[in-house]
Parts: C-alpha cells; structure tokens; sequence
C-alpha cells in the first residue's frame, strides 16, 4: 500500500492511523508477524463448532478480545447434516468474500480512492467422488471459485482487480500452501 498523508477517513478507514501502521511495520519488519488461531469441536452428525479467540500480532499475544467468536458449521440435509449453519465450503466462500471487500476497501483508502459500494457473489464447483474416494482422478475440493464483485466507484476496473488480488485468502486459496494434519490419540 502507498502512503498517504492526509488525515480523513476513506472507505471507513483511518488514512492516518494506516500510515503509522505501515511506518512501524517498515521500522520493525517483525511487527507484520501474525498467527491466527481456532479450536474445534465436534458435537456429532455435520455439526462441529470452532471458537476463535486469542491470536499473536505486532509482536505479542492479543487478549483483547474478551469473548470468543463462535462459528459453528453443519452440513446440509443431503450431505447427512442438519443444515442448521454453513458447511466449511461454505465458510471458505465466505471468507474469500470478505477478505477481497476488506482488502479492496483498504487498499483503495491507502491510495486515495474512494469506494461507493461492494458488493460480491462468489460460487464454488465441487464433485463428491472425490470427497467419497469414488475417483482417485477427481479433487476433493472446489475445483473452480468464480468471484463476481460489482463495485461502484470512479477508479479503474484494472486498478481495483490488482488491488483487491492483495487478500490474504485469496493468496492461500491461489497458491500452495502447507498443510501439516497431526492425529493425536486421546
């Protein structure tokens, strides 16, 4: 993001408050350092629940949040669920939904452009043979995201897609990423 020197707010976001963030980060490079967390639980069926809570950033544990997030998912009654939340497919749209808002918002805000709208409509193919071990030759996972986002402001389509391509979630959807499953016996 490019520095900007004016002290308003753009797209909800302190243009002054960013530029002391991005100064400090290029100061102590560590303090751009974040690990996020959840703990899962599974309650049977579809349904699991995973709270999220504390996470480490700018150098240290953050307590500050004094209640977890609670985010439960389930499956829908086709998938032997009870469909009384999201499946974690569906969290995964959802979280590359937000992260491109909240990465276009702020990224624009840093360049000094100002955003009217967004608004998003993300889908995802998956094939069950390769969740059910049916087809070794078929992916378990979405085998195509597609991301429709209409926004309404006065910068260019080309300058707002490079921006918005900044999301971390898009990132780890978009490139390999490790994955290391431990199972621990209890």
């Amino acid at each position: 993001m490019s520095t900007v020197t004016d002290t308003h707010t753009i797209n909800g976001m302190d243009v002054e408050r960013m530029r002391k963030t991005i100064d400090a980060i290029r100061k102590n490079r560590g303090l751009a350092r974040f690990q996020f967390r959840a703990h899962n639980r599974w309650h049977g069926g579809g349904w699991n629940r995973s709270e999220i809570r504390e996470f480490y950033g700018c150098g240290g544990e953050d307590t500050t949040r004094v209640e977890p997030f609670i985010l439960d998912s389930d499956e829908p009654q086709v998938l032997l669920g009870e469909d009384h939340n999201p499946n974690p497919a569906e969290y995964v749209l959802h979280a590359l939904a937000g992260c491109l808002t909240t990465t276009l918002a702020m990224h624009c805000a840093g360049e000094g452009i100002e955003i009217e709208s967004i608004e998003s409509t993300v889908d995802g193919e998956v094939d069950l043979q390769g969740f059910l071990g049916m087809d070794e030759n078929v992916r378990k996972g979405f085998e195509g995201i597609h991301v429709t986002m209409r926004v309404k402001s006065d910068a260019p389509r080309e300058k707002l897609a490079e921006l918005a391509r900044y999301s971390p979630v898009y990132d780890t959807l978009t490139r390999p990423v490790p994955v290391d499953v431990k199972i621990e016996m209890v």
